[in-house]
């Protein structure tokens, strides 16, 4: 941005904040970071740092209105101005933070970093509104200078925002000052700049309330003027005849405190009985501090009925954050209900502009961690002789130390204990998504279940319903709600792997055309050592037991003639099962997607079968039906070694959802091979490429391209337009 691109109102106010800067330099010892900082500015400039934003604000003006907003309204600081100087072309990318250490001081650098810190997270508009908001700020901004900054620059945007056009952006500044920079400024005794940002966050989220009040106090201005100077004369005659130096105001309230009145007490302007106070600020030494205030106390009580029950010592026993003031209300002329606030000049001071004032006063919701920070932050500044602003260097914002702070990828907040993994948020969000949770995004890249979360990071959860909780997920989680969801969830595991065992059991005692007899089974069951029943098919269910075994023993144990009864082997069953199939039953067909009652089924990883295949399930020893394709390399086998826990398997309807297939494609190593294969991928109607790994050696390129399809016709159709790619050898399904 040239100065040709400036308004001449954006002109004249950088000039002036231009020339009250360098004489600041003067004054903060910093006349040799002017030229380095032009210079600076300059580049910035022309490299459209300073071009203005979609709102159509200035952001040089914008900057050189909040460092000098700063040293009018905090504390004039040479570390602080320059930050705030410096940030946007850091953002930018002018200059480093190593540059800003070696040019500035590490002091400069610090705060520059808190500052790009906390610009993050308004990448997150939809945390802004959340309660864990204001505590991820403090976390990120590392520096107490750094949250004082943002408030003074919230004060500066809204200062700039009268009339802005539109309006959209104005309430949700002004919304955004009232929630969380107002209470802040408040809990770090910036008074006035609290009381600011309320009168302008009503004035732009509610003008015509705003309007009306100020145009009630401005009728009766003229009138409440002469009955304070009638409520004043008098004092100030008794005071000054007592010998005190003092000096007295009297204001009337803000706005939005009166609004806030009228709406808690139900009344309107006229009866605010503590429309205006009267504030008597004494000039005296600190050993009679306390005596002075009560002489004055004695004075005006002496003039004025006073008010027993608004009667408040705050001198006698300060507050816990340090606030020291005797407020009265006495009936003044017209016997009308004044409030009299008793201070000296030191009093007054940390009050309205020290960095301890009354952040609690009158019902503002606060934290004990923060009640703590809050006691030290008042503990240090009393007891120093220099600046606030150089005690605060080495402050720690440490309060959230214990905690951290997340986002899903739509901007909501999320808190969690120090030490959080993956896995902990994923039950933190829902306990299915925790169960059923394979791993995460975070930050855009793929992390474990035992990724450590960082406050800031934003987490997207991977699920698979096929996905079960395992014993050694205890070993990553932290918080109790996870771990109780883990140990509940594999004990319903269990338990239905359990009933499966006793429905194997059952199923093969039928099938040697055994009759099963309760009472003779749990003999077996002591007989073989367990202590319940629960025990033996648990381990039934894990193939430690040999079905076979079991129906040995019970054969033993029955009666002589039972035992003639002729039986057949297993491998006769098997033969009879296989070859009779058109006579089995209905419900000894997993019909895939009918959701079959109390039977899972999951889809085999040796052979990845997709709608379309011809397959089989095989009854897994959690009680889970594995779904293999009938040419499988393992199918041989299982049916060989488990004929008894095979069901048949048939595909439902249509493809609910995308399966994923795994395709080896060969090829010559040509340029820009793979980027077609790629492409023709993407083209492809309900096809998604899910991953790809690539080799070359010799001028072969060889690998394995993942993705998901709908069915099987449409993996077909796939490779045959993958093959027609130029230099490809062969495409392959794989096992």
């Amino acid at each position: 941005m040239t100065t040709s691109e400036f308004t001449p109102d954006e002109r004249t106010i950088l000039r002036n904040n231009y020339r009250r800067l360098l004489s600041l330099s003067r004054e903060l010892g910093a006349e040799d970071d002017v030229e380095p900082l032009k210079k600076l500015i300059r580049t910035s400039a022309r490299e459209g740092v300073f071009e203005r934003n979609k709102h159509g604000m200035n952001p040089l003006v914008h900057n050189t209105q909040t460092a000098l907003s700063f040293c009018d309204r905090v504390s004039p600081d040479r570390s602080i101005v320059i930050a705030i100087l410096i940030f946007r072309s850091c953002y930018a990318g002018i200059i480093t933070e190593e540059e800003v250490a070696e040019r500035w001081g590490d002091d400069v650098a610090k705060l520059v970093r808190g500052l790009l810190k906390v610009s993050t997270l308004y990448s997150k508009s939809a945390a802004v509104v959340s309660d864990n908001f204001r505590r991820l700020l403090m976390t990120f901004a590392e520096d107490i200078r750094v949250i004082i900054i943002m408030i003074v620059e919230r004060l500066t945007l809204m200062q700039a925002i009268n009339h802005h056009p539109d309006e959209s952006f104005v309430k949700e500044v002004a919304s955004e000052a009232n929630y969380l920079y107002a209470p802040l400024a408040h809990r770090l005794g910036l008074y006035s700049i609290k009381s600011e940002l309320e009168d302008m966050s009503l004035k732009y989220s509610n003008r015509r309330i705003y309007t009306d009040i100020a145009h009630q106090l401005n009728a009766t201005k003229t009138k409440r003027d002469a009955y304070m100077k009638a409520f004043i004369d008098p004092v100030k005659e008794k005071l000054t005849a007592a010998g005190l130096n003092f000096e007295i105001k009297g204001r009337t309230k803000s706005i939005y405190s009166i609004w806030n009145k009228i709406k808690k007490q139900k009344v309107d302007l006229d009866h605010i009985y503590d429309l205006f106070a009267i504030r008597i600020i004494l000039d005296t030494p600190p050993e009679k501090e306390k005596s002075d205030c009560w002489m004055v106390y004695s004075l005006i009580t002496d003039m004025f009925q006073p008010n027993p029950s608004r009667m408040k010592d705050w001198i006698s026993i300060p507050k816990s954050n340090g606030y020291e003031s005797l407020h009265i209300t006495v009936a003044g002329p017209e016997n009308k209900w004044v409030e009299v606030q008793i201070r000296t000049r030191r009093m007054d001071l940390v009050a309205e502009k020290g960095l301890a004032a009354h952040w609690r006063y009158k019902g503002i919701k606060s934290e004990s961690n923060l009640d703590s920070w809050m006691n030290n932050v008042r503990d240090i500044l009393e007891a120093a002789d220099s600046g606030p602003m150089e005690l605060m260097r080495n402050f720690k914002m440490d309060i959230y130390d214990k905690e951290v702070f997340v986002f899903t990828p739509k901007g909501d907040l999320f808190q969690l204990p120090q030490g959080a993994t993956l896995l902990d948020f994923a039950f933190n969000i829902h306990s299915k998504v925790g169960t059923q949770c394979i791993g995460g995004r975070v930050n855009g890249k793929n992390e474990k279940l035992g990724y450590k979360l960082c406050s800031g990071d934003t987490v997207e959860i991977l699920t698979s319903p096929t996905q079960q909780p395992k014993l050694d997920w205890l070993n990553i989680v932290v918080t109790s709600k996870a771990r109780t969801k883990i140990r509940q969830t594999i004990n319903e595991i269990n338990n239905r792997g359990t009933e499966l065992a006793r429905e194997m059991l059952e199923r093969r005692f039928k099938n040697r055309k055994i009759e099963l007899e309760e009472a003779l089974l749990m003999k077996v069951i002591k007989k073989m050592g367990f202590k319940t029943v629960t025990d033996f098919f648990r381990e039934v269910t894990a193939e430690r037991l040999d079905i076979n075994s079991i129906i040995e023993r019970y054969l033993e144990l029955q009666a002589p003639q039972e035992q003639e009864e002729p039986t057949r082997s297993a491998s006769e069953f098997t033969l009879q099962t296989e070859t009779d199939q058109s006579v089995s039953r209905s419900d000894d067909v997993l019909v895939i997607g009918t959701g079959i009652k109390g039977l899972n089924y999951r889809l085999a990883k040796c052979c990845n079968p997709i709608y379309g295949d011809d397959v089989f399930g095989f009854i897994s020893a959690e009680g889970v039906v594995k779904v293999h394709r009938t040419d499988c390399p393992n199918a041989r086998n299982i049916k060989e070694r488990y004929p008894y826990r095979i069901i048949r398997v048939r595909w439902s309807g249509k493809a609910g959802s995308q399966f994923i297939a795994t395709l080896n494609v060969l090829g010559n190593d040509n340029i820009g091979i793979v980027t077609n294969l790629t492409s023709i991928i993407n083209k492809e109607k309900n096809v998604s490429l899910r991953g790809i790994s690539i080799d070359s050696n010799d001028g072969l390129f060889h690998g394995n391209i993942t993705v998901g399809v709908d069915d099987l016709s449409s993996l077909n159709s796939l490779i045959k337009k993958l093959v027609t790619v130029k230099g490809v050898k062969n495409v392959q399904r794989s096992n």
